[in-house]
């Protein structure tokens, strides 16, 4: 099966935002393809706000999270692996989801060409 994560986060930005609170995200500023403001960073989290007023084209995909958002008035395009994101919480109450860190996962090895060199063959 697919994980839940992805589907858990939307679902609960979706209720956040319904109920017409502040979505933020909780991110582990640490794991590998994150792409956020360095100097928000603190103990290696960063908390942002995903709220539709405060951020830009928006895409909670199954992978990966992106949006546009200004920081200190520049602009940034900002990516988060699903992974990363350690909760989804209205600013407000705290009410939301946390999630358990999952270690990045390693990257599938690239399979050696048999016989070492490779070789081609004309065909007719």
């Amino acid at each position: 099966m697919t994980p839940n994560r992805p589907y858990l986060i939307r679902a609960v930005y979706e209720w956040i935002c319904d109920n017409g609170l502040t979505t933020h995200l909780l991110v582990d500023a640490e794991y590998p393809g994150v792409h956020v403001p360095r100097e928000f960073i603190n103990n290696g989290q960063i908390v942002l706000n995903v709220a539709p007023a405060a951020v830009q084209q928006f895409v909670a995909g199954n992978d990966l999270i992106s949006f546009s958002a200004r920081f200190s008035g520049r602009p940034m395009q900002i990516e988060i692996p699903v992974n990363a994101v350690l909760a989804v919480f209205a600013r407000e109450n705290g009410e939301g989801m946390a999630f358990e860190p999952t270690p990045p996962s390693d990257p599938e090895p690239t399979p050696e060409p048999e016989g070492g060199r490779p070789s081609l063959k004309v065909v007719k």
